[in-house]
């Protein structure tokens, strides 16, 4: 039968090998200590990194976002220039007219006084065949007709009458006597149409320029003027007054238009 056997260790042996674990755990804790150390450096150092990563990507995406707005805005400038371009040379082509009207309007400015010097005498004849041509018509409304003449010969020594004013009141006194020939008219006036100096109240019936009659207030003379003598003619109240009073009734919108007899000396042919 076996036995065991059991062998006694030294006591000095057991404490040193006790004090060889503490040496030993010591210097684990201090190598333990010493890693944990590093790696807390290490860590730190990464994150540092990191961080400073994130700092330059956050910069880079800031510069990004710049350059591309920088970009846009280029192109937005770059369009306004193209469009400033074609808005400037129809501006140039524009002010390039107007100084062209400048200068044709400088070169009829310049003509102005010499036109103003020859309208002058042009009115003044104009007057004097206005003048002429009255004092040969048949004298219908002869002062009305002479007032507005001596008028206008007044306003071409007027300062403050424009040679322009001027030259419009004669063309528009030329227009008045050119539409004398159209109308028909009938108003009261005072004539000599016996001859004596005494003039008489009596009822006008113009037609045109072909005929000029009277009618007493009584209605018992008639008469007309003659052109071609340059006098007044009676006529035959009994046969020629109801046409005349008719005429003047219808002048003056008392009655129905209709047609009239009247006396009228015939055309004469041109020579």
């Amino acid at each position: 039968m076996a036995t065991n056997s059991y062998y006694p260790i030294p006591r000095a042996f057991t404490r040193f090998a006790r004090i060889g674990v503490c040496v030993i755990s010591s210097v684990c804790f201090y190598a333990g200590n010493a890693s944990a150390d590093k790696l807390d450096q290490v860590f730190q150092v990464g994150q540092s990194k990191v961080t400073a990563a994130q700092k330059s990507q956050a910069k880079i995406d800031g510069i990004a976002d710049q350059t591309d707005s920088l970009l846009q805005s280029y192109k937005q400038v770059n369009k306004e220039i193209e469009g400033l371009r074609v808005y400037n040379a129809q501006l140039e082509a524009r002010i390039q007219n107007q100084l062209d009207r400048i200068a044709e309007i400088d070169e009829a400015m310049s003509q102005v006084t010499v036109i103003q010097r020859q309208i002058t005498p042009l009115l003044v004849k104009m007057l004097d065949g206005l003048e002429n041509f009255i004092s040969l018509d048949v004298p219908f409304l002869a002062q009305e007709r002479q007032a507005r003449l001596d008028s206008l010969r007044g306003n071409l020594d007027q300062s403050n009458q424009t040679v322009a004013e001027n030259f419009r009141q004669v063309l528009e006194a030329y227009k008045i006597e050119n539409e004398y020939g159209r109308k028909i008219e009938a108003y009261d006036s005072s004539i000599d149409f016996n001859g004596d100096g005494k003039d008489r109240k009596v009822d006008m019936f113009r037609v045109g320029r072909i005929a000029l009659l009277y009618k007493t207030e009584d209605g018992q003379e008639v008469g007309r003027w003659n052109n071609t003598t340059r006098e007044w003619e009676a006529l035959d109240a009994g046969e020629w007054g109801s046409y005349i009073n008719t005429g003047i009734r219808i002048a003056r919108n008392q009655a129905v238009k209709d047609i009239l007899q009247l006396p009228i000396s015939a055309p004469e042919a041109a020579q």
